[in-house]
């Protein structure tokens, strides 16, 4: 048995083209990331998702119903979906943030263990995140049923899918960053073989049909 778990990215906002830092800001996407969703959900929409469950913010969100009406699926929401609250940063740019903390966020990139001023790190996303998962695992019954190759898809933000991904995985803390940035509206592909809440977790793909932009968290 194995479910296939999709986790789509969010589309272009004017924030990712500025480097300015979003976490939990509620932004748009801007034109472009309009476009891409559209693109995502025609290419995504031909694997058939069983469901689709969206970060509650604006961006995700708009880029879930583009995948939604793409394939006839209705989205839901969950708040645990949201991105890193990156707390006193959020709203600044990098140089911005460089030069009020200098040598800080090359730091917290390489750290899941370290969280900006006033916010979250890698590992509290993780926690609010994993749970999610484990709960879709026991209650959606027709997934990975009979071999079905039908994916759930989570969209969601760059930090959060390289938290949660992590976490599934089961990498050690200290190689988590291992795992690289997400281009706007690319995706992760991940399996879980074998039954039950706590499969064994297995990467498929990473940063699927794009390729990596200066705009990652």
């Amino acid at each position: 048995m194995i479910r296939r778990l999709i986790l789509l990215r969010h589309g272009q906002t004017e924030y990712n083209a500025t480097d300015r830092m979003q976490g939990q800001l509620d932004t748009d996407l801007s034109e472009l990331g309009r476009s891409q969703a559209k693109s995502a959900a025609a290419e995504l929409a031909t694997r058939e998702p069983i469901r689709i469950v969206s970060s509650d913010l604006r961006r995700a969100l708009d880029t879930a119903e583009a995948l939604g009406e793409a394939a006839g699926v209705s989205v839901s929401t969950d708040q645990r979906l949201r991105e890193t609250h990156l707390g006193q940063w959020q709203g600044l740019t990098h140089t911005e943030v460089d030069d009020i903390a200098p040598g800080a966020r090359p730091t917290w990139r390489a750290d899941a263990t370290i969280a900006p001023p006033g916010g979250e790190s890698r590992i509290d996303v993780a926690r609010r995140s994993v749970p999610l998962v484990r709960e879709l695992l026991a209650g959606v019954t027709e997934w990975g049923l009979d071999g079905s190759e039908r994916p759930l898809v989570l969209v969601a933000h760059g930090g959060l899918i390289a938290a949660l991904s992590a976490a599934l995985l089961d990498l050690p803390v200290d190689r988590w960053p291992v795992l690289g940035g997400l281009a706007n509206t690319s995706w992760v592909q991940l399996g879980a073989h074998g039954p039950g809440e706590n499969p064994s977790w297995r990467l498929d793909v990473w940063n699927a049909s794009a390729r990596v932009a200066s705009d990652v968290l």
